[in-house]
């Protein structure tokens, strides 16, 4: 994932974790806040130490920012997003993962409506 996408700083994710708004199904947690100093959507994923060691921690952030470079055209602009794994997660294959995210990303508004 680039790294004009990628929430880093701890200020960052503060603001997005007090004022943004939060949706969630069993595997995941999506937070949204809205900014309107760029154009770009930014990514930040939060994995507890309950979910494994550091190897899983790492493996589920690595293929969550791989479902949101492939699927980045579908996603609203303008917003930061932090996504939180929950242990339901942790079995899931590539395909399932990318369609519970999805869901919670349908759930919480965050893609882009579809033109048709």
């Amino acid at each position: 994932m680039y790294k004009r996408l990628r929430l880093r700083n701890r200020a960052d994710f503060s603001r997005v974790y007090r004022y943004g708004k939060s949706f969630a199904n069993h595997q995941f947690v999506v937070y949204g806040c809205r900014r309107k100093d760029t154009e770009q959507f930014r990514v930040g994923v939060s994995c507890s130490k309950k979910i494994g060691n550091a190897v899983v921690r790492n493996r589920m952030r690595r293929m969550i920012k791989e479902i949101i470079r492939h699927r980045e055209k579908e996603i609203v602009t303008q917003m930061d997003l932090i996504f939180i794994v929950r242990k339901g997660a942790l079995d899931m294959t590539y395909q399932e993962m990318e369609k519970s995210l999805m869901h919670v990303m349908r759930k919480a508004a965050l893609l882009k409506p579809n033109k048709r």
